[in-house]
């Protein structure tokens, strides 16, 4: 089983002294981007639990005016099921991929293209029964990924990862254990919010333009690696993971008005 993070907080505090501003980026030639986004904590506020979330009123009608304004290259990079992104943001089905890589939509109201195996039931269910045993623990399985939340218990938080790290030592290479806001998450090794960064890029309507991250996690380190690596660039949300001396962009709040800003670049 591979212990380490998929990328480090190291490695995204490591931005260049050319990194630009979501200010510049707004001077720049907008309609060259494809933009990529992840959803909670970035577009959404983090809530108590995952389905407490609120989607913003407006948002989902900005996200595609602005598809609309970049000839459809902007996606949702999400730890969730893509399914649950189409339920807060319906009527929309955006191209995204979900949890961490392991799902893709490629096209605009597409289906949604499962890449990566179901993780092994008896894993599922021992996670599930433990954690069951465990107040304020919840345990979310996401078909090839299982998210366990601890924000309700965060005393829980390394007895949990004992816990989880123990289950895994069984299946070597194949699965990852990843922190993430007040969660860990067990994903597919070999998937990442980068490696579908680097996929989706690659399709037409993505391809040739110049790829914009904005995430809050460490689970969107790899996709702004993989978005400098491409000739784009990365937009860091504050929030637990980063500080405010360390990110572009302040809160969901900020970035969704970035996003209005965008949008009346790319109408005028």
């Amino acid at each position: 089983m591979k212990t380490v993070e998929q990328a480090s907080l190291g490695e995204a505090r490591g931005v260049d002294a050319k990194q630009q501003s979501p200010s510049e980026l707004l001077a720049g030639d907008v309609r060259s981007y494809a933009l990529f986004l992840d959803c909670d904590g970035t577009l959404l506020d983090i809530a108590p639990t995952p389905n407490e979330v609120r989607v913003p009123p407006g948002l989902v009608e900005l996200l595609v005016r602005i598809s609309k304004g970049l000839g459809g290259a902007l996606a949702v990079l999400t730890g969730r099921q893509l399914a649950e992104i189409d339920t807060l943001l319906t009527p929309a089905k955006l191209v995204g991929a979900g949890v961490h890589g392991a799902e893709l939509r490629t096209v605009s109201g597409g289906a949604i293209a499962r890449v990566a195996s179901t993780l092994p039931n008896s894993l599922v269910e021992e996670v599930m029964r433990r954690t069951q045993k465990l107040p304020g623990i919840i345990a979310e399985p996401k078909g090839p990924g299982l998210a366990v939340h601890y924000r309700l218990a965060p005393h829980l938080k390394n007895a949990l990862e004992t816990e989880l790290r123990g289950l895994l030592t069984q299946y070597a290479d194949a699965l990852v254990l990843c922190h993430g806001r007040k969660l860990f998450e067990i994903v597919p090794a070999g998937h990442s919010k980068g490696t579908a960064l680097e996929t989706i890029w690659a399709l037409p309507g993505f391809s040739g333009r110049r790829p914009i991250m904005i995430g809050d996690d460490i689970g969107d380190v790899p996709a702004f690696l993989a978005a400098r690596r491409l000739g784009g660039t990365g937009l860091r949300v504050a929030g637990e993971q980063f500080g405010h001396q360390d990110v572009e962009l302040q809160s969901p709040a900020r970035v969704i008005a970035w996003l209005g800003y965008l949008a009346e670049r790319l109408d005028g």
